[in-house]
């Protein structure tokens, strides 16, 4: 599922930072159903409906390793969009889509020689923080930085003015009536 951008994105810069936060999102998905993926795909486009010129193309990054480690598949990520970016354009969709899934309970070894098993679990316990703090605070309250900074407009972001809030995701979330 592609998602379209509330406005046009032109440079680099914004690009980066919706692939990164739908990079994290993915890695989240993947991370919860169990799974591990072995590639990578990004894909930006123009919109078809606007009288402009057209662009549109997609690269995968094929991973060492199956992986759902967000801090791995976001720079991938990355770096298939600068393969494909190319500026003049005004693009108003981008995804991250995770290929080749399998079970994370399903592991292909081979020898490890750049580290340990220990910190490989570390990686594990970071990411299910991560993913525990994100479904409890809402998406996005911890992720991956991309040269986003906090108070800076997203362009990219869907509009979303009509959105009913998430009262049942977390307790926080629930308003507290006093007397």
């Amino acid at each position: 599922m592609t998602r379209s951008f509330g406005h046009p994105v032109t440079d680099l810069h914004g690009l980066s930072q919706a692939v990164t936060v739908f990079g994290s999102r993915a890695a989240e998905k993947v991370r919860k159903q169990g799974s591990l993926a072995s590639q990578v795909m990004v894909f930006i486009r123009t919109s078809p409906f606007w009288q402009d010129t057209q662009y549109s193309r997609s690269f995968a990054i094929p991973l060492r390793r199956f992986s759902a480690d967000t801090a791995l598949l976001v720079p991938s990520a990355l770096l298939g969009l600068q393969q494909i970016y190319r500026p003049g354009f005004k693009f108003a969709k981008a995804d991250v889509m995770l290929v080749d899934l399998q079970s994370a309970a399903i592991e292909q070894r081979e020898l490890d020689l750049e580290g340990d098993t220990d910190s490989q679990q570390g990686r594990v316990r970071l990411m299910s923080a991560l993913d525990s703090i994100n479904r409890c605070y809402g998406k996005g309250s911890i992720q991956v930085a991309s040269g986003a900074h906090t108070g800076q407009r997203k362009d990219w972001a869907m509009r979303q003015e009509g959105r009913i809030p998430a009262y049942t995701t977390c307790s926080a979330d629930i308003p507290v009536a006093r007397a």
